[in-house]
């Protein structure tokens, strides 16, 4: 089927198409399924929208280049990574020291008990001696969960801190897969490398003896090929 045919068929054009030569269904849905893989205005093949987007394969920009997003992964988990671990050590940090202030508080109570149990031993009768035994006592029991707190969430940090390794260990797999892809990349060109350099090369034939027709490939037909490919 020609050029004109096929506009003809694309039209709907009854004249035209009374004048067709029969054509068989595969053929005219052939050249349909061809015509749906060409462009429109907008550079876009027809029939794409947000809903058939995951059809189409995607552009070889830098935000679709496979190596370059894994390298842009890379990078910024391991930017993330640190900030990360230099806020787990501040807290950390300030976990430890706390954790001192609450044994001095502690130490400053066990004493006042002390002190406290001896003087309402000696005066029963006074009734501040006895109340400031109960009152450091509770501090005491406050004093140490806030103890046991702070150590519990210490320890906490430094089992986030191990599991952050594995951060690392992801990254080194994320690269070896890299490394993997561009020892591939350069194996294909390597592969498909010719002496001579394409700028001294004679231009390919178009049309060669035992062709069945001599219709070119517009650059659409050979976008629209690629576009096969890449599904």
């Amino acid at each position: 089927m020609t050029q004109e045919e096929l506009d003809a068929l694309m039209s709907e054009d009854v004249e035209d198409l009374d004048n067709l030569d029969d054509s068989s269904d595969e053929e005219i849905g052939g050249i349909l399924e061809e015509e749906h893989l060409k462009e429109d205005d907008e550079g876009k093949p027809f029939g794409y929208s947000k809903e058939t987007a995951h059809h189409w394969p995607l552009p070889a920009t830098d935000e679709n280049k496979m190596v370059h997003q894994l390298d842009d992964v890379t990078k910024e988990s391991e930017e993330k990574a640190t900030e990360i671990f230099d806020i787990i050590e501040a807290v950390s940090n300030d976990l430890m020291e706390k954790e001192s202030n609450a044994k001095n508080i502690l130490e400053v109570l066990s004493s006042n008990i002390k002190l406290f149990t001896t003087l309402n031993a000696k005066f029963p009768d006074v009734e501040a001696f006895k109340t400031g035994l109960e009152t450091n006592k509770n501090a005491l029991n406050d004093a140490n969960e806030v103890a046991d707190m702070l150590q519990n969430n210490g320890d906490s940090m430094m089992s986030v801190m191990d599991i952050m390794q594995y951060q690392d260990i992801h990254r080194q797999k994320i690269e070896r897969v890299i490394n993997v892809m561009r020892a591939l990349s350069k194996y294909m060109n390597t592969l498909f490398e010719g002496r001579i350099s394409d700028e001294k090369r004679v231009s390919s034939a178009q049309h060669i003896a035992g062709d069945t027709h001599n219709d070119l490939a517009s650059d659409d037909d050979i976008e629209a090929l690629l576009a096969q490919f890449g599904k």
